[in-house]
């Protein structure tokens, strides 16, 4: 591409010449809306399709959320064995097999074979009155004793073992618990979903008899339950959890369906797709709000002697790749509305995108004074630069919806990877060949 004189263009006058030609097409595009007065349904259904898509949006995070704790075990593990180490979660399991372990021996027995034992060996009337009234020490050295006893074995490496292998054994059962048909170690009852921890208590028992403590000998095989979410409107609660996990493989697809349709339906896509992002943006806040909202609502219902940090450890817990995913999806949605801004004829984007070009060509220009010869893969870059950045984008988009349980910094680097993949694209577009000139 020459100029008037017959000499090549410049990489400015090159710039200068696609931003006109943009500016131009943006003129030509915004006389569209007059025939809007022909369609007036139009903007009104693409209004509405965006405004069902932010709703879905939502919908899609936590289906995909509560579809990964029911179906990965893996990701219900990673969720749930955590809590083996906080010391809240710790505090409250110690506190409920301690009670089991002390339910299971009988005080006064114990106080009466002492007495019997007494009274075999002869001892003065007022010694054994003496001793029969040790019921309230032995009663409170012994559950100092059980006490000291379990928190030695939730605090060991042992209860991390068993909480872990427990919960992973019993995954399977999860989904029969948030549907109600639960048997096995995960249960569903009175309003409580919560996993045996038998083996802690067993454990407790040997370590007891090797205290000294026989009598301990005697504790059953208790099954005892902790309890991981407790409310009253848990049977309303696993009804939505078992629709979402049934919908969880398609809502992210016909969110975006939908979301796709609201923008080929308005006259100004671009604008469009702005709105779509935005308000994405504005429902994963709003999802966010309600997930802080709902774990104090969820704690001032708690029932009485419940652990409230306890509790809470759990629901966070249980939470946490929700939240990761409303993180995640909230980025991609604030990025496609920035990236959709700054390709438009605004003179924010068009000055930002031209201080770009001029900085990406004079690396360029330098590469070249200094010997780099991109020949025909400049003017290849240069022939089909739109359907390249196109296909940086599409297998970003890709990346990003085939990525399992993306983070905000898979987003993050998503997107350093895409402007440097544009960058590169930039720097190798060295234009059209230069027409030959006879000398």
């Amino acid at each position: 591409m020459t100029n008037g004189g017959g000499e090549p263009l410049s990489d400015q006058e090159r710039s200068e010449l696609d931003e006109l030609r943009h500016r131009v097409g943006a003129l030509e595009s915004g006389a569209r809306p007059r025939a809007a007065r022909h369609h007036p349904f139009r903007s009104t259904g693409s209004v509405l399709l965006i405004l069902f898509a932010a709703l879905l949006s939502m919908l899609s995070v936590v289906a995909v959320w509560a579809n990964s704790i029911v179906r990965d075990t893996d990701r219900y593990v990673a969720t749930v064995g955590p809590l083996a180490f906080h010391p809240e979660v710790r505090k409250a399991v110690t506190s409920r097999v301690t009670d089991v372990v002390l339910a299971q021996i009988d005080v006064e027995a114990l106080v009466e074979q002492l007495q019997d034992a007494v009274s075999e060996q002869g001892v003065p009337p007022k010694a054994a009155e003496l001793v029969g009234n040790l019921e309230a020490p032995i009663t409170s050295g012994l559950k100092q004793l059980v006490s000291g006893t379990v928190e030695r074995v939730v605090t060991s490496s042992a209860f991390e073992t068993v909480w872990v292998e427990a919960n992973r054994r019993v995954h399977s059962a999860v989904d029969k618990a948030l549907t109600g048909e639960a048997d096995g170690a995960v249960s569903l009852k009175n309003d409580q979903v919560a996993v045996d921890v038998a083996p802690i208590v067993a454990d407790v028992r040997e370590r007891l008899v090797g205290a000294g403590l026989g009598v301990a000998a005697r504790i059953p095989d208790v099954h005892t339950d902790f309890v991981v979410v407790q409310s009253k409107d848990i049977g309303k609660i696993k009804t939505y959890m078992r629709v979402l996990e049934i919908m969880g493989g398609w809502l992210p697809v016909i969110a975006l369906l939908v979301a796709a349709a609201g923008v080929y339906t308005a006259f100004n896509r671009r604008h469009a797709l702005i709105g779509v992002a935005s308000a994405v943006f504005v429902a994963m806040l709003v999802l966010g709000i309600t997930l802080t909202v709902f774990r104090d609502v969820y704690l001032d219902h708690l029932p009485r002697g419940a652990s409230p940090a306890a509790a809470g450890a759990v629901y966070d817990a249980l939470i946490k790749f929700l939240r990761a995913g409303v993180r995640a999806l909230g980025a991609v949605a604030l990025i496609t509305a920035v990236g959709a801004f700054l390709s438009g004829p605004s003179r924010i984007a068009v000055l930002l995108r031209n201080g770009c070009r001029r900085s990406i060509g004079a690396l360029r220009d330098a590469a070249v004074s200094g010997g780099l010869r991109l020949g025909p893969v400049g003017r290849f870059v240069h022939r089909f630069k739109r359907w390249i950045g196109a296909a940086i984008l599409v297998v970003a988009a890709i990346v990003l919806f085939t990525w399992d349980y993306p983070t905000t910094m898979v987003v993050v680097w998503t997107t350093v990877i895409v402007l440097v993949g544009f960058a590169i694209r930039e720097f190798l577009d060295t234009g059209s060949a230069p027409a030959a000139t006879e000398s």
